[in-house]
């Protein structure tokens, strides 16, 4: 066994992983968050497809109107995201307006139709309230070209890219691409480049895009961990952020631990013979 491929320190890792998801799930910071996550709809299966095939990285979508409501605006030239929302005929008034069962009950979906909306990245204004702070800092030399070599020997290309939004980085499996934001510091680009990696390796094929992006962000946190790089402020709350809280983040992590320690242990195999002073143990 390699010094960077440790089963032992990987799950200590994992162990860390969870309680930090738990310290932040419990803070102020969090409710904050999560106050701002409820102005968003929870969109239909079908929606969901119609989102992620015209912006397939989009996360946080709504309308003009509520972008606006929100305290931010569309950006200029922006093209929408076409969903199908329901026209809702009303056959009587309610008697008593807090009976929801009443409600439901006096409307119907008389047809649909189609309506514009945006992505946060498509949008600039006041800053949302974040638990997911990107990382700051120089990291160690190196790394960032090992990772690329490792993306070379599974048959990705690493492409610098400019997003000129929010996203960090995407990974492309028809196109066996991989693009990583040329504007983040040295050590937050490890960090993503890690995680689409993780990526690469494991979600070619896959059902649920929660799932995925948690277990490709604690396969990078237990990468950087390991490279001397801390992700903390970042990883906790993308973990959370997309399992929808800590309590289901943590059973998801330990459903899928795994499969984390797996592929992150793959990832840091590249650094045996890459890396000066690394000798199988």
């Amino acid at each position: 066994m390699n010094n960077f491929c440790k089963t032992k320190e990987h799950f200590d890792l994992v162990n860390k992983l969870v309680a930090g998801i738990s310290n932040l799930t419990s803070s102020e910071e969090w409710r904050s968050y999560l106050d701002f996550q409820s102005r968003f709809y929870r969109y239909s299966y079908r929606n969901t497809l119609l989102i992620a095939a015209q912006r397939h990285n989009a996360t946080q979508v709504a309308g003009y109107k509520a972008w606006r409501k929100l305290n931010r605006y569309v950006l200029k030239g922006e093209e929408a995201i076409w969903i199908l929302a329901p026209v809702v005929y009303r056959k009587a008034a309610c008697k008593d307006d807090n009976d929801v069962e009443e409600r439901e009950n006096l409307a119907s979906i008389h047809a649909f139709k189609w309506v514009p909306v945006f992505d946060i990245s498509q949008t600039g204004g006041d800053a949302p309230p974040s638990v997911c702070n990107r990382i700051e800092g120089s990291g160690v030399e190196g790394h960032y070209d090992v990772l690329i070599g490792f993306a070379d020997s599974i048959g990705f290309e690493v492409v610098e890219h400019d997003f000129g939004g929010s996203a960090n980085g995407d990974c492309c499996h028809a196109k066996h691409r991989i693009r990583i934001e040329t504007n983040n510091s040295p050590a937050q680009r490890v960090k993503t480049l890690a995680h689409e990696l993780a990526h690469a390796l494991l979600h070619e094929v896959h059902d649920n895009r929660s799932i995925a992006e948690l277990e490709a962000e604690s396969t990078a946190y237990i990468v950087c961990q390991t490279l001397g790089i801390d992700s903390s402020d970042y990883s906790f709350g993308y973990c959370a952020g997309w399992a929808g809280g800590g309590e289901q983040a943590i059973a998801a992590i330990k459903a899928s631990c795994e499969r984390i320690q797996r592929t992150a242990a793959t990832i840091l195999g590249a650094f045996d013979t890459l890396l000066p002073g690394q000798q199988v143990a």
